[in-house]
Parts: C-alpha cells; structure tokens; sequence
C-alpha cells in the first residue's frame, strides 16, 4: 500500500496545521464522514478493513482522499502505528491544487491507481 514514488511532502510543510496524535489514536473510522485527507509529516499510519490490515503508510504518503472525491464515507479506519504527525488537507485546498496543479492530480490518481491494483491482487 505505500506509494514510495510520490512524494506529498510539500504539503507537510505547508505552513498548515498539524495534528500530533500517539500510537494507538483512531484518525477516523469506516464509515464517517469526510471532509478532509491527510499527508504524513512524520511517523506511520495503518489502514485497516475491520481486523485485515490494508497497509501501514510512512512519512510523506496521503491517506483519506478517496472520500474527498467521491463524497462517500470513509471505506476504512485509521490508526496511528507510531506517535505521528498528520497534516489535514480540506476539500477547498484539495479543489484548489487539484485545479491548479495538474500533476498534483496526476499524483493522487497514481496512488488510488496503485492502491486498487494491490487490492485487486489480494482478492
């Protein structure tokens, strides 16, 4: 599930704020509603499916943006693996840099691209 070759950092360093939590914290839940998707600034993040972990993501991946395209709730839960530092991206900045910045979108299809081909290679 990790995307080594995209790198989000820059929108860890933004100037946007960031939301520390320990190992251990839920970030969100399957099935909340969403209004935003996260880039990891430091640390890691599992993404599991009711007891089946999906993957453990590290610094500089996103997670949660699925929800900010379709508008469905979240698909799955995420977890704190580690102490980690998660910098919140809305949908008004995602809009923005997905208008703005065509390889910004390019980059987050590659990742739903990847992730839904791992997926599909566990089914």
């Amino acid at each position: 599930m990790a995307d080594m070759s995209i790198d989000f950092g820059i929108l860890a360093g933004a100037g946007a704020p960031v939301r520390e939590l320990k190992a251990g914290e839920v970030i969100f839940n399957e099935g909340d509603a969403a209004s935003e998707f996260y880039v990891i600034q430091s640390g890691k993040v599992d993404i599991r499916l009711g007891n089946r972990l999906l993957g453990t993501l590290s610094d500089h991946n996103i997670f949660g943006e699925m929800a900010l395209i379709d508008a469905a709730p979240r698909s799955a839960t995420a977890i704190a693996a580690t102490d980690v530092k998660i910098v919140p991206v809305g949908e008004k900045q995602f809009l923005f840099l997905v208008s703005r910045t065509p390889h910004f979108a390019l980059n987050v299809m590659r990742v739903l691209a990847r992730r839904l081909r791992a997926q599909n290679s566990v089914v």
